[in-house]
């Protein structure tokens, strides 16, 4: 037996150890001095909106990345008009994005409206009617809004992404649908910001006032930028319902307020 040979094998094999602990050592104490960094920021915003006395429901945790999505508005075509979900409507298109459906017979909601009140015919008669979730009831009360989502996250104020109900007498005569189709993950999974740093953001910026009341933390997506063969690029982003009738967002990897208006969909 050449012991020279075996010192030699257990020199290299106890330096290979040695280097790949002292790799681990290092990884875990970049880590935890990353957490040390994060938890000192987050107890420093949370101090200041407990001082000014502004409230946040519990928020979402396990969003860690997401991605750029690119999408393309739904051209509804003669043939999406015969299918058999659509019966007992008369139904048009209009400049071709934008299905108009007038029901035979008017569906009854309640005074106090509730989304489930829809959830059967939504899923039976409406095209795609399991991509879109309740969004709002209008301030005036003659429409009922839905939004389209996307595995589960809100495409937040697409004009492209929309299912509108017309209210008269407490009764549904009529909706416009537009559908956003094609969605595809545009990039690499890239790191977002978490929730409390957007409401950091916001509340650094004056849109929190002492006082508030945070509720309804939600990631989904917006649109950053409409591209030239009628496209879009969606960006993730935080929405915050505050004091109950506002909702403030944040894009989640810039970290920068996002005001969602005509110029931030494709008309």
């Amino acid at each position: 037996m050449d012991w020279s040979k075996i010192k030699t094998i257990f020199i290299i094999s106890f330096l290979i150890l040695d280097i790949y602990l002292m790799y681990e050592f290092f990884k875990i104490w970049d880590a935890s001095q990353y957490e040390v960094v994060k938890t000192e920021s987050e107890a420093s915003i949370e101090k200041r909106l407990m001082a000014d006395e502004i409230d946040y429901v519990t928020l979402p945790k396990g969003y860690v990345e997401d991605h750029y999505l690119k999408a393309k508005p739904k051209v509804f075509k003669d043939e999406d008009l015969k299918k058999s979900v659509l019966a007992d409507q008369t139904v048009s298109i209009d400049s071709g994005t934008t299905l108009e459906s007038t029901l035979d017979k008017p569906l009854k909601i309640s005074d106090k409206f509730g989304p489930s009140e829809l959830n059967s015919f939504i899923k039976s008669q409406i095209l795609y009617g399991e991509d879109y979730r309740f969004w709002e009831k209008s301030r005036d009360g003659t429409m009922i809004i839905y939004s389209q989502n996307y595995e589960g996250k809100t495409l937040f104020e697409n004009v492209n992404g929309k299912l509108i109900f017309q209210i008269e007498d407490n009764e549904i005569v009529s909706y416009r649908q537009t559908y956003l189709e094609e969605i595809d993950k545009l990039s690499k999974s890239e790191k977002i910001i978490q929730p409390i740093k957007a409401i950091e953001t916001l509340y650094t910026n004056g849109l929190l006032k002492p006082h508030s009341s945070i509720t309804e933390p939600e990631l989904g997506y917006y649109t950053l930028v409409p591209l030239s063969d009628k496209a879009q690029v969606l960006n993730p982003a935080w929405c915050f319902v505050v004091n109950g009738k506002e909702r403030l967002f944040v894009s989640a990897f810039e970290g920068e307020i996002v005001e969602l208006n005509e110029n931030n969909v494709v008309e």
